[in-house]
């Protein structure tokens, strides 16, 4: 393929030759093997077609400056997946097997890696799921875990561009629910938010803590990321926010390479009027800048509705470091060759 046709690719799945898959059955799990088969054979009654049981992970390979082929800090994707695994009683899959997984899934399909250079990356989709029968509400006895991959495009077509948002009337997550885990349940229970808010016009939805409406959360797949009007940065803390990779990222890389102060802390909604800045951050765009956000009716608007600048020099950092353009800290990038 050209480069403007990787450039040209969507955010959509397009599917490759080769799966890992490895089964958990009788308390442990089985070793896993690349497979050619993307279909998957399920009971009518498996635990995730009736109770929800599944969570997931993504993540990116790049093709770097030097010409090797990196996946960004999938240790981190690994713990995630493992937590949100014992969060929903299900059997975490072992965290450097996982990484093995990683590896091979991308050195099978080297082929659909993008050249460096352009906009366009592989995409991994790790999952795992309750493959075992139940009928009473309880864990299943079987699971499945496999990675699948596919080469995806930019996430903004013609460059980054300003969102807008609303203030929903939903609950994302409930206190001491499964908010902070990458669970396929928290999803689902956004969908219906999500398509209201698009049919209003608005690009995504700012969800408020549950208990007391007060507190900035998070949209319903990515963190938020403000900065203040003396230039720092601001992330929303609560125990009911997804701990994304990207945010934890990019927290650094404000501090470490660009100097300025990051703060984690409870944010109040009150306070976001007063910010200078606002994004969204995650695998897929790394950052998306926010124009403005309605509060049924009420307007907040940042950088006069434009991306800001301090999140976009951010942005620019850490894509150069997964690109192998900017010294990553150690431990950062994994090669794959």
């Amino acid at each position: 393929m050209t480069k403007e046709e990787w450039n040209s690719l969507g955010f959509a799945y397009t599917r490759t030759p080769y799966r890992f898959v490895a089964r958990w059955a009788d308390g442990k799990w089985e070793e896993g093997k690349l497979t050619e088969s993307a279909e998957i054979v399920l009971n009518e009654s498996a635990g995730v077609l009736q109770y929800a049981q599944t969570c997931f992970e993504g993540m990116k390979a790049y093709t770097a400056k030097d010409g090797r082929i990196v996946c960004f800090r999938p240790d981190l994707n690994a713990e995630r997946m493992a937590d949100s695994a014992r969060a929903l009683a299900m059997p975490a899959y072992p965290e450097d097997k996982f990484l093995d997984a990683v590896k091979q899934v991308i050195a099978a399909n080297r082929e659909f890696v993008p050249p460096y250079g352009t906009d366009a990356a592989l995409y991994l989709r790790p999952a795992m799921f309750a493959t075992g029968a139940v009928l009473g509400v309880k864990p299943a006895t079987e699971y499945e875990f496999r990675i699948f991959a596919s080469p995806v495009g930019a996430y903004f077509k013609g460059g980054v561009r300003a969102l807008s948002l609303c203030v929903s009337d939903f609950d994302r997550a409930a206190p001491h629910g499964t908010g902070n885990v990458k669970a396929g349940l928290n999803y689902a229970m956004s969908m219906r938010a999500g398509a209201e808010a698009h049919a209003r016009g608005f690009d995504e939805n700012l969800y408020l803590d549950a208990a007391t409406r007060t507190y900035v959360e998070e949209t319903g797949g990515a963190n938020f990321l403000f900065v203040t009007r003396d230039k720092k940065l601001v992330t929303p803390k609560s125990a009911t926010i997804l701990p994304s990779v990207t945010r934890r990222s990019l927290e650094y890389v404000a501090e470490h390479y660009l100097h300025i102060p990051a703060e984690e802390r409870p944010v109040p909604f009150a306070e976001v009027p007063s910010f200078a800045e606002c994004g969204l951050c995650g695998t897929a765009a790394v950052i998306s800048p926010v124009g403005k956000i309605d509060d049924h009716g009420k307007e907040i608007v940042f950088s006069d509705g434009n991306p800001g600048q301090v999140l976009m020099k951010l942005r620019e950092t850490l894509v150069g470091i997964q690109h192998g353009e900017i010294p990553a800290p150690e431990g950062w990038l994994f090669y794959v060759d």
